[in-house]
């Protein structure tokens, strides 16, 4: 290898290792073109990106005398020589472009500028064209394989770059637009709990009076409406807390309570479902009150929830327990049971909302994917953690860490929540 091909191969490396220091797209091109210039001794160059949505080449990068001139510039893939070497996916080298149909001269006229010789080579992405970087005007005789050498390699630096800018903007816009519906669904939720609210007070206010007013006769009928009432107003409960935790609306009240008679209380407030569907619900607890300072009606929704989680999703002659202990700065609450388990993929995705477990094992149990959502939000509202552990077909276990002040609940946030 002669001097002067090592010393052009030795300023390609050098080339290549300043690019990865730019890492804004427009300047890292021009970085690229002016390389290109440099380094297989031509006039100018430029880089084309293929646009979908026109079906023909535009300029992301030209030296800066003819920027203006060609920006918008649109060049057709079947009448130029970067849309060929686009098409053919290899090199293209033009020695006489007055002589050559495949020269697109309409860009020397918009740049007020005269082609005399012109190469070409695509921009890949795993054997994808994306574009074209093309060098013209060479000073000395004709383009040479070292210089479709030098092109290819400057052209593959630009062509990651491309796709990589490409992707970022797919993933911001992907972003935004999933924002925009989350920002919809909210107000949608809150629109319609608020307009549902009125109504259904209306319905279990009436329904309540009924029942006692028309006696046994038609006790069964208003049951019904009452019972389906009250689990159309958990639902709109349900939705509301996710979402005020989500929007910063909610709030809580603190003060000191004794976890361990809420326990006993939900525990007590479930033994009739468990009784129906013959399922042992027993609470364990020690002597300790395990006392905190935190909003009660927030744990007692919460513990509430992983609760009649448990006792929905085990068969009858199952067991649900649930145990409460002091741990250094919290109380550890669990709820146990020998249920149906929940599936290892699955595990991740429990407490999101809406999400169910898809199933048959658990498509029989009725329930929107709430329930767990909002236990997690009643928890993490208090500094908490919440999380399961469980096997399929043998049982579930949910946990959750309260913190026992408001100073230890600031501490575990910084452990916590990411």
């Amino acid at each position: 290898m002669s001097n002067e091909r090592l010393l052009r191969f030795e300023r390609l490396t050098e080339v290549l290792r300043g690019l990865g220091a730019i890492p804004e797209l427009e300047p890292f091109l021009q970085a690229v073109i002016s390389a290109a210039i440099e380094l297989t001794d031509s006039e100018a160059a430029s880089i084309l990106e293929f646009d979908e949505l026109s079906g023909t080449l535009r300029f992301l990068a030209a030296p800066w005398t003819h920027q203006e001139s060609l920006r918008g510039m649109q060049v057709p893939v079947d009448a130029s020589a970067a849309g060929w070497a686009y098409r053919n996916i290899k090199p293209l080298q033009v020695s006489d472009p007055k002589a050559d149909s495949r020269h697109f001269s309409a860009v020397d006229f918009a740049a007020a500028f005269e082609t005399h010789s012109l190469l070409a080579v695509p921009l890949l992405v795993s054997g994808k064209p994306l574009g074209v970087l093309e060098a013209v005007n060479k000073a000395s005789a004709h383009y040479t394989e070292e210089d479709i050498t030098i092109l290819e390699t400057l052209a593959a630096a630009a062509a990651l770059a491309v796709q990589n800018a490409n992707l970022q903007r797919r993933i911001q816009a992907s972003f935004s637009e999933l924002s925009e519906l989350d920002r919809l669904k909210s107000g949608f939720i809150a629109i319609t709990s608020h307009e549902l609210r009125t109504p259904l007070g209306l319905i279990l206010g009436h329904a309540t009076f009924l029942r006692e007013l028309l006696g046994e006769e038609h006790r069964e009928q208003l049951d019904v409406i009452i019972k389906n009432a009250s689990k159309l107003k958990e639902i709109i409960e349900s939705l509301s807390s996710v979402d005020n935790y989500q929007t910063g609306a909610a709030r809580i009240h603190q003060r000191a309570i004794s976890v361990a008679r809420i326990i006993e209380e939900v525990v007590d407030s479930f033994a009739d479902m468990a009784s129906r569907r013959n399922i042992t619900l027993k609470a364990e607890l020690g002597r300790d009150d395990l006392f905190a300072e935190a909003d009660g009606s927030k744990i007692s929704i919460a513990l509430s929830n992983l609760v009649k989680n448990s006792i929905m999703f085990t068969d009858e002659g199952g067991h649900v327990f649930v145990t409460g202990q002091a741990v250094p700065g919290y109380i550890k609450v669990s709820v146990a049971d020998d249920g149906i388990g929940i599936p290892n993929k699955d595990l991740p995705r429990i407490f999101e909302r809406f999400f169910q477990v898809e199933s048959h094992l658990t498509r029989r149990h009725a329930g929107m994917g709430l329930g767990l959502s909002v236990a997690k939000v009643m928890i993490e509202m208090h500094g908490g953690r919440i999380w399961a552990e469980s096997v399929e077909g043998k049982g579930s276990n949910f946990s959750f860490l309260l913190p026992i002040n408001p100073a230890q609940a600031e501490a575990g946030s910084r452990v916590f929540m990411p």
